[in-house]
C-alpha cells in the first residue's frame, strides 16, 4: 500500500457550494475496517518502521494536539534501518505522523484501535510510503486514491468553468463539476455508513460542515435567517465531544472556533450556554475535557469583548470550584483563583464595590454619596506615562460634553506614598470638578489585618489606567473601555433616557 496524505488538501477538494448538486454516486468498495480484527484485543502499541536511508539515529512518532503537535514517541532505527515504535499503553486515535532526527515531518498515518502494524518509507519518496496490518489505513488508501483523481478532474473543470466564454459552456462545466463534487463527497458518505464504527468515520463526521439550504419562502416572505439557523443546529451533527480523537485531527478546533465566532452571540450569556453543553459533553474524555476546560479557560480570562469575562467567572464557579482545580499545576491554579476573585466584584451590572477613600483635603470621600446620572471611576498613577496621557483627556471630555450631563468623576490615585506628584498632578493639569481620591497606609494596613478584600483586587486594577462607567444607582454599566468608546456610550444612554 502506498500513499502519503494532507488532511487539509483532501478536505479543499469539496466545492458543493457552487450549486446544487447532481449526477450518479460512485461508491467505495466494501472493506471491514472498525470491524473486530485477529489482534483488536492487544494491549498496548507495537508499530515496526523501516524508514530509509537513515541509520543508526532516532526517529519520532508526533500527532496533532488541537491546533499544534506534539511529539508521542521515538523509535532508534538500526543498521538496517529498522526500528519499533513500542510502549504498554496505546495511543489516543487520531492521525499521526513520522518525524525525521532533523524534525521534519515524513508522512502521515492513522492510528485506530488497533495499533500492531508496520510502516515501510523512505525519506526521498514520502508519498510512497507502505502501511501493512491497519484496517483503517488500508481504507484511508482506496479513499486517497479515489479523492486524488477526483481531486484533479474538480480542479480542471474549476479552471475552464473561471475561464468559459458563453453561457452553455458555463452550465455545461458547471453541471460537470457539481457531478464530479457530489461523486467525492458520496464516497465519504458511504464510507460512513458502511464502517460507522472506523476512524475514518470520525474523521469525516468531525470534519464536515453542514451545506447552506435554500432560502424557505414564510407567508409570502423569504425567511432570510433560516440558513444561519439550520447551520447552527446541525453544526456538530454526529460530533460527540468526549472523543479524545477529535484532539488528534488538524481540524476539530478550528471548526470549534469558527462555530464560536460565526454562529454564536458574543453576548455572555448565550456563550455560557454554549461552553456549558460542550463541556458537559465532554465530561468524560480523559483529554479531550481538561483541554476543553483550558481552553475555555484561557479565552475568556482576558476576553476580547467587554463583559466576556462573566464567562470565565461562570466557569471558576461552576467547575473549577467544584474540583477541576485538580487539573491545573500549582501555579496555573493560582492564576485561575486570584483572577476568579478578582473579576466577581466587577462584573457588568453588578454594584459597583464600595470606595471610601481620603481626598486631598483629608477628609473621607464616598463613592456611594455621589450625586450624578452616570460616574466615571479612573484608577490612575501620578507617574504613569499613559496616565499622563489619558488624564488630561478624561478631563477634556468632562469639562466640554460630560459635565453638562450630569457626569462625575471619581479618580483614584493608586499609590499612597505617591500624593505629592498626585496633588502636583491635580494642580498643573487644573483637574478641577473631580473628587480626587487615595487610600491612606493606615486605611490599608487596617483594611489588611481585618482580612478584607483591597479595592485593587475587586476592580481589578492589574494596569494603569483603568476606568469604569457606573449609573446613577452604582451599577457597573462598562469597564475598561477607551474615553471616546465611554462618551459614545454616555451620548447613547443619554438620548435613551
Amino acid at each position: 500500500m502506498k500513499y502519503c496524505f494532507t488532511w487539509m488538501a483532501l478536505l479543499a477538494l469539496s466545492v458543493s457550494a457552487l450549486a446544487q448538486p447532481a449526477g450518479k454516486t460512485t461508491k467505495p468498495k466494501p472493506k471491514t475496517a472498525g470491524t473486530v480484527a485477529p489482534n483488536a484485543g492487544s494491549s498496548g502499541r507495537n508499530i515496526a518502521i523501516t524508514l530509509t536511508p537513515l541509520k543508526n539515529c532516532k526517529v519520532y512518532l508526533g500527532s496533532y494536539m488541537g491546533t499544534g503537535r506534539t511529539l508521542v514517541d521515538s523509535a532508534v532505527l538500526n543498521e538496517k534501518s529498522q526500528g519499533v515504535f513500542k510502549g504498554d499503553k496505546k495511543l489516543t486515535g487520531g492521525i499521526y505522523f513520522v518525524v525525521s532526527p532533523q524534525m521534519t515531518i515524513q508522512f502521515e498515518v492513522l492510528m485506530d484501535n488497533i495499533q500492531q502494524f508496520s510502516i515501510v518509507g523512505d525519506t526521498s519518496l514520502k508519498d510512497q510510503a507502505v502501511i501493512r496490518g491497519s484496517l483503517d489505513n488500508e481504507l484511508f488508501k482506496t479513499y486517497t486514491g479515489f479523492s486524488v483523481e477526483k481531486g484533479q478532474l474538480i480542479q480542471q473543470l474549476s479552471n475552464a468553468y473561471k475561464t468559459a466564454s458563453n453561457k452553455t459552456d458555463s452550465s455545461r462545466l458547471l453541471e460537470a463539476l457539481n457531478k464530479a463534487d457530489k461523486e467525492l463527497q458520496d464516497y465519504r458518505k458511504n464510507i460512513i455508513e458502511q464502517h460507522p464504527n472506523s476512524l475514518l468515520a470520525m474523521l469525516f463526521n468531525s470534519m464536515k460542515r453542514p451545506e447552506i439550504p435554500t432560502v424557505p419562502v414564510v407567508n409570502g416572505k423569504p425567511d432570510s435567517a433560516y440558513p444561519y439557523r439550520f447551520v447552527k443546529n446541525h453544526f456538530w451533527d454526529d460530533v460527540l465531544f468526549s472523543d479524545d480523537r477529535l484532539l488528534r485531527t488538524p481540524f476539530f478546533e478550528p471548526k470549534l472556533d469558527d462555530y464560536f465566532r460565526y454562529y454564536v452571540s458574543p453576548e455572555p450569556d448565550s456563550i455560557i450556554e454554549e461552553v456549558k453543553y460542550i463541556l458537559l459533553s465532554a465530561r468524560t474524555g480523559k483529554e479531550i475535557y481538561p483541554y476543553l476546560l483550558t481552553k475555555f479557560t484561557n479565552k475568556y480570562m482576558n476576553p476580547e469583548f467587554m463583559g466576556q469575562d462573566k464567562v470565565f467567572v461562570y466557569l471558576f464557579e461552576n467547575f473549577y470550584a467544584k474540583g477541576d482545580t485538580m487539573i491545573l499545576n500549582p501555579a496555573s491554579r493560582k492564576t485561575v483563583v486570584e483572577r476568579a476573585y478578582s473579576l466577581m466584584a466587577n462584573q457588568l451590572g453588578k454594584p459597583a464595590p464600595v470606595l471610601n477613600l481620603t481626598d486631598t483635603t483629608g477628609k473621607t470621600s464616598s463613592l456611594y454619596s455621589i450625586n450624578a446620572d452616570f460616574t466615571v471611576v479612573a484608577f490612575w498613577d501620578p507617574n504613569c506615562g499613559h496616565c499622563k496621557e489619558e488624564m488630561p483627556r478624561l478631563d477634556s471630555f468632562y469639562q466640554h460634553k460630560w459635565k453638562g450631563m450630569k457626569v462625575a468623576v471619581y479618580g483614584v490615585n493608586i499609590y499612597e506614598n505617591e500624593v505629592p506628584a498626585w496633588k502636583k498632578f491635580i494642580t498643573e493639569k487644573k483637574l478641577e470638578g473631580w473628587i480626587h481620591a487615595y487610600q491612606t497606609k493606615a486605611a490599608k494596613d487596617a483594611e489588611e489585618k481585618a482580612g478584607q478584600p483591597n479595592y485593587r483586587q475587586l476592580y481589578d486594577i492589574f494596569k494603569t489606567p483603568t476606568l469604569y462607567l457606573l449609573d446613577k444607582d452604582k451599577r457597573i454599566i462598562a469597564k475598561q473601555l477607551s474615553l471616546e468608546q465611554f462618551d459614545d456610550l454616555i451620548a447613547t444612554k443619554t438620548k435613551k433616557k
